[in-house]
């Protein structure tokens, strides 16, 4: 212990002070390094949650002693990456997030066994609308939905009823075309028994009617339908010829364009043929007819009234006999009967506009120059998109296909991109980065504050300048410090005093030469005035 405080007062306390500054300094930025690296990577959990659904799954997060950050007051809530999925599950049993709208998990709670059917009626509306929300909320282009249902209850000794209606707000991403609308009105309407679409009306967040609920709408419905047939044929033969042409002349380097004239007549056709040789026998009727009559010579006697005509001795009279002998037959024509029903959507002429880039090709000089395409190419291309479309001479179709330079150029190629290796994502290069900035500030801490001190440490410390005292008889008397700014300023004339020095020091050694043959050639007076100097101090 004795060495150890020996050594630690030879240190001197600025050194003991740096060498504890450059401890501390090392120490907290290990630490900050050692915390940033172990600490876990936090990633997104749920985003745009409303203030009920941030707060529950707080409070889950809590009970599994789960560390969160929250962002976005509070609608954003960050959790370890690893743990993501685990925790996205585990909140789903119990139904979170709600969309800040409430289901059929109303009816979970345990409060409800003694509820009132009236109070069990509005709950069963809360659960509808909720889990409808839910649904619209689901589908692309739709941030949010609130929906609220009318369904009006069944009166007794009420003959007519009124349907249910419902009304919907809202909140999308851009635009929502016709169809969609539509497709949202089925699918509430379906969900609700007696509702109809027609019922249904929906707004956006602007407060910009999209579909105003009543049933004097069917008719732009109906010609908004046609309408949109009309544009999902021309689609599709768009696109049909458009993958076509991208494996000939490169991804877009064509332009296509597809004009559908659409009949949405739909007719019905009956057609009733007979044909005269097809006879066939129906029926026959046959009918024989005798009858057979004597003339008695007008005599008017018994036996003119018997069956038999009496006595068949008795000489007869003239005797009438007359047959009749009757068929009929049926016949009946074959008959067929043919009902044609022709459905709306036929096309009844196509017009297909086709323009396709021409060639690009590096000369000697690397530079790039168009090239236009052959007749010969042109006309092949025609001929694939006339198979594609269905082309049909007899009724009018029409197919132009044209080689033009487009305004742009295509753009150069860049090459490969080598996959695996370099593919990080967002928070992988922001983690980068942090561990970045982590490291110059450890490097900067290094040269400019650890490496000052560190010299300060080793250095060895320089004995300051001390000034000879010497009294009047010559004799030294006293060696005190030089104060800091006599020692600087005897570092600034240290050359000329050097100077001075050396010539002073040549005078001295010349003047004690001198004392000594003095005292060599005369000793009985050196000898009396040393005595005499020995007094004097006495």
């Amino acid at each position: 212990m004795n060495g150890l405080i020996e050594f630690i007062k030879t240190l001197g306390p600025t050194r003991i002070a740096a060498m504890g500054a450059v401890a501390a300094i090392l120490i907290g930025v290990f630490a900050l390094i050692i915390f940033r690296v172990t600490a876990p990577q936090m990633t997104q959990l749920y985003s745009d949650l409303t203030l009920e659904d941030s707060g529950a799954i707080v409070n889950q997060l809590e009970s599994l002693a789960v560390p969160f950050v929250l962002k976005g007051d509070g609608s954003t809530i960050m959790v370890p990456a690893e743990q993501v999925a685990r925790l996205r599950m585990r909140l789903a049993e119990d139904g979170l997030p709600t969309g800040g709208s409430i289901g059929y998990e109303i009816f979970d709670r345990t409060d409800t066994l003694g509820a009132t059917s009236f109070v069990q009626n509005i709950n069963r509306l809360r659960a509808i609308e909720g889990e409808l929300s839910r649904t619209i909320a689901s589908l692309d282009r739709i941030n949010s939905a609130r929906v609220h249902l009318v369904m009006p209850e069944r009166q007794l000794f009420q003959r007519d009823r009124r349907p249910p209606s419902a009304s919907i707000v809202l909140n999308v991403r851009g635009a929502l075309g016709a169809g969609e609308i539509r497709a949202v009105q089925h699918l509430v309407a379906t969900a609700v028994d007696g509702l109809t679409p027609e019922r249904v009306s929906i707004v956006d967040e602007t407060g910009r009617l999209l579909a105003s609920g009543n049933d004097n709408d069917a008719e732009g419905v109906v010609s908004t339908s046609l309408q949109e047939r009309i544009v999902g044929v021309e689609s599709r033969l768009r696109n049909q010829i458009e993958e076509i042409l991208n494996s000939i002349v490169g991804p877009g380097r064509a332009r296509v364009r597809v004009s559908a004239d659409v009949d949405f007549n739909r007719t019905t056709e009956t057609t009733e043929t007979f044909d005269p040789d097809g006879q066939v026998v129906r029926s026959t009727q046959s009918k024989e007819e005798a009858t057979s009559s004597v003339d008695a010579q007008n005599q008017v006697t018994v036996d003119n009234q018997l069956p038999n005509g009496g006595d068949a001795n008795e000489q007869p009279g003239d005797r009438d006999e007359t047959s009749l002998t009757e068929e009929i037959v049926n016949y009946e024509i074959s008959k067929s009967t043919r009902t044609q029903v022709v459905e709306a959507g036929q096309i009844k002429r196509l017009s297909v506009a086709v323009l396709v880039d021409g060639l690009y090709e590096p000369n000697e000089d690397g530079e790039v120059n168009y090239a236009p395409r052959t007749q010969e190419t042109l006309d092949r291309i025609a001929i694939l998109v006339r198979s594609a479309v269905g082309f049909d001479e007899t009724r009018g179709d029409v197919v132009e296909v044209v080689n033009l330079q487009f305004a742009l150029p295509p753009p150069a190629d860049m090459g490969e991109i080598s996959d695996g290796l370099f593919d990080f994502t967002r928070s992988d290069i922001m983690r980068f980065a942090e561990l970045g900035v982590l490291l110059l500030i450890s490097l900067l801490l290094l040269l400019f504050v650890v490496r000052p001190l560190l010299r300060r440490i080793v250095t060895p410390e320089e004995r300051s300048p001390q000034e000879l005292v010497i009294g009047p008889d010559g004799m030294l008397i006293a060696e005190t410090d030089m104060p800091a700014d006599a020692a600087d300023e005897e570092d600034e004339f240290r050359i000329e005093w050097l100077e001075e020095a050396k010539a002073e020091g040549a005078m001295q050694a010349s003047s004690i030469t001198k004392v000594g043959e003095m005292i060599a050639e005369h000793p009985t007076e050196a000898v009396t005035i040393v005595r005499g100097w020995l007094d004097q101090a006495a």
